[in-house]
């Protein structure tokens, strides 16, 4: 290497290896290195009907493609969410009026109902993943053809973690969800010992709300879910090299970053909204990638470059980023390894 000029950076080549900035990424590859163009699945000013499944991945697009559409459900009805915070507060200042506890009750429990909805939703979600996670690892190719192979299907994989990250954030800022589910537990306890039965029991019944509370107690509950659900398939799969798992998701994460670090391609990026995409798929794969593999995404040898990702997502506005440096700081794993270099700890401070 001649004097003066920089090392090479982690890149986007096959199984992860690097290639140097300036250089074709490895032959037969369409991932972006800085001449070519960008990978379709995150395509700036693509929709995502324009990766068309083909016939090889029509029936895993097809289930997935149903969970997606009812995903654009889910995110609206929690945008929407707004709580039952003023009738509780008057139940629970005057908890001798009958009329009182009756009105928290009625508001609390289609809340309930809405949020039995969400986690049944989650369990969809994770059905999906892992049907993604069959069809983008399974021999005999590797990680970086089945993304060229199947673009759809890594576009759906994208749209997932996409989902994914929006609905803990909208859950994150908003408190009225814990607050609700906490009254309605509260509430059954007290009929229990009271030896009254209550009509929404049988909507959602003890074991189901178990199941609930240990979800919404988790800040960030839909990436708890895909990330046990990754960890899961890879020990399940234990014929499948782990890599083909770890490989598929830093290829995703490189091929975000480098989107967005680069001039040509962030200049196309229509819209807010698609920016914002690119940086949640990004994140999502890097904290999947940091539960899966046996040394996280913080380490030296990781195939994730972690400093170029954390800093496109710090150069951009912080009120759209502050969430995503959050999932970073507290939903990984690794973080606080020794392995973990000081200069990438101080990044995330």
């Amino acid at each position: 290497m001649d004097q003066g000029e920089k090392p090479a950076r982690k890149g986007c080549g096959p199984a992860g290896e690097p290639w140097e900035r300036g250089a074709a990424p490895h032959r037969g590859s369409r991932l972006p290195g800085p001449r070519s163009e960008p990978s379709g699945f995150l395509s700036p000013g693509r929709c995502p009907a324009d990766a068309q499944p083909t016939a090889a991945e029509t029936a895993v697009w097809n289930q997935v493609n149903a969970v997606l559409e009812e995903a654009q459900a889910v995110l609206a009805e929690l945008q929407s969410y707004t709580g039952a915070g003023q009738e509780i507060r008057e139940a629970i200042q005057n908890p001798a009026d009958p009329r009182l506890q009756e009105r928290a009750w009625s508001a609390v429990c289609p809340l309930v109902a809405k949020l039995k909805r969400f986690y049944e939703f989650s369990l969809r979600l994770e059905n999906a993943l892992r049907s993604l996670l069959e069809a983008l690892t399974s021999p005999p190719y590797a990680p970086t053809q089945h993304l060229e192979r199947e673009q759809a299907l890594a576009k759906q994989f994208a749209e997932i973690l996409h989902f994914t990250l929006s609905f803990d954030e909208l859950k994150m800022t908003n408190p009225a969800i814990q607050n609700d589910f906490s009254y309605y537990r509260r509430t059954i306890s007290r009929n229990r010992i009271n030896n009254l039965q209550l009509d929404a029991e049988s909507e959602v019944n003890n074991e189901m709300a178990n199941r609930m509370s240990l979800f919404y107690a988790e800040a960030t509950p839909m990436l708890k879910t895909l990330s046990n659900a990754t960890t899961k398939f890879v020990s399940e799969n234990k014929t499948l090299p782990i890599e083909d798992t770890t490989d598929c998701l830093s290829t995703m994460a490189c091929v975000c970053r480098v989107m967005l670090e680069t001039p040509e391609y962030r200049s196309r990026f229509t819209n807010t909204e698609t920016l914002l995409f690119c940086m949640r798929v990004m994140v999502g794969v890097i904290i999947l990638y940091d539960h899966v593999h046996p040394v996280g995404a913080f380490a030296k040898t990781s195939k994730i470059d972690m400093k170029g990702c954390i800093k496109v997502l710090k150069d951009q506005p912080s009120t759209s980023t502050e969430g995503l440096l959050n999932a970073l700081r507290y939903t990984t794993r690794h973080l606080n390894d020794d392995t973990t270099s000081k200069q990438i700890r101080a990044l995330l401070q």
